[in-house]
């Protein structure tokens, strides 16, 4: 190798570099700023993903051009021309994952449905664009792909046979998918008590964060077989009900009008509270000590009804002992019989 060969593959090399720089710098922040005018998040998630690979591939260019200058030994120039080619198909391949996978993400902000959003999908998603990558990569090198695709349906069937539980919960976890009936966020409560948020559904199992901020692992098999009660769906909002005893001395009239004023109250004054919802009451028994009612609230989702139960409550109390209405204690009447 010559003085002259080394300077050419330097000045090839450094102006690939330049390109490179000048692109990443220049070109594609012009085009991130056109991107970020629109409305669409899709455009800055592919402007963002090729800026991380214009300095590499540019630089792999000039530095091949400048090795093909050079009088290489006809295989070394094969291979140093088939490692180009993998290069560019590898990053591609790696360039099309990231863009799904954040397209798939992008989706699912906008959306209610777990679909795109559960890791299960995008990491399928990528595992199947990573196989293409790879059967194309194999195909560039003159490779025949169909005994490779003969050899992985034969060790597929060994290793369905060998992975029987594994596979079960990862067609469970579609089927959960699939169905619609679960999104990420949603408050569930399993048949076998547990209940909290779903975090995640992923090729195995279920993570569901429970109310005191510990994971609950479900296998999907499991989950797939159990009554689950969703109290998102059709919609977050919820009414519940609190139940109250007044005295059988109450004026009942008067009850039922002070409970609806704190129920409006409490409702208007919490953030969480359905503003629009008409305030209810309803006397369901004459218990031992007092008359039952229920008195019923909508809030926004499941886990907002504590918090506002919990301020109801004091309200309630406060306007009760206010206007004079007794809630009584418990009475029990004792015969106690004596020895004689």
């Amino acid at each position: 190798m010559t003085d002259n060969d080394i300077l050419q593959l330097c000045l090839y090399t450094a102006a690939g570099l330049l390109i490179g720089l000048l692109l990443n710098k220049i070109v594609m922040p012009f085009f991130a700023k056109l991107a970020a005018k629109t409305a669409l998040k899709s455009d800055d998630l592919i402007i963002k993903t090729l800026s991380k690979w214009v300095i590499p591939w540019f630089l792999a260019l000039g530095l091949f051009m400048g090795l093909s200058r050079l009088e290489l030994d006809n295989n070394l120039y094969y291979w140093l021309k088939n490692g180009l080619l993998i290069f560019y198909i590898f990053s591609a391949t790696l360039i099309l994952a990231r863009v799904v996978s954040g397209l798939i993400k992008i989706k699912a902000a906008g959306t209610d449905t777990i679909i795109p959003s559960s890791s299960i999908i995008s990491n399928i998603v990528i595992v199947i664009i990573y196989c293409i990558g790879l059967l194309i990569i194999l195909q560039s090198q003159g490779i025949s792909i169909t005994p490779v695709l003969t050899a992985l349906g034969v060790g597929g069937l060994a290793v369905a046979l060998a992975l029987q539980n594994t596979l079960s919960n990862l067609f469970a976890g579609l089927q959960i998918i699939s169905s619609g009936n679960f999104n990420k966020g949603d408050f569930i409560k399993l048949s076998s008590g547990e209940d909290g948020f779903i975090e995640d559904i992923t090729w195995r199992s279920t993570t569901i964060r429970a109310a005191s901020d510990h994971i609950i692992i479900v296998p999907n098999s499991k989950l797939a077989d159990m009554t689950v009660m969703n109290y998102y769906l059709p919609q977050q909002e919820i009414t519940f009900a609190v139940e109250v005893g007044v005295s059988y001395d109450s004026d009942l009239t008067k009850v039922e009008k002070i409970t609806k004023e704190v129920i409006w109250e409490t409702l208007q004054e919490s953030e969480d509270g359905v503003k629009e919802f008409e305030p209810d009451i309803s006397f369901t028994a004459f218990a031992e000590s007092s008359i039952r009612l229920k008195a019923f609230l909508r809030v926004n989702n499941y886990s907002a009804q504590f918090q506002v139960r919990s301020t109801f409550l004091k309200k309630l109390h406060e306007r009760y002992n206010k206007e004079g209405i007794a809630i009584p204690y418990p009475v029990r009447t004792v015969l106690m019989k004596s020895d004689k």
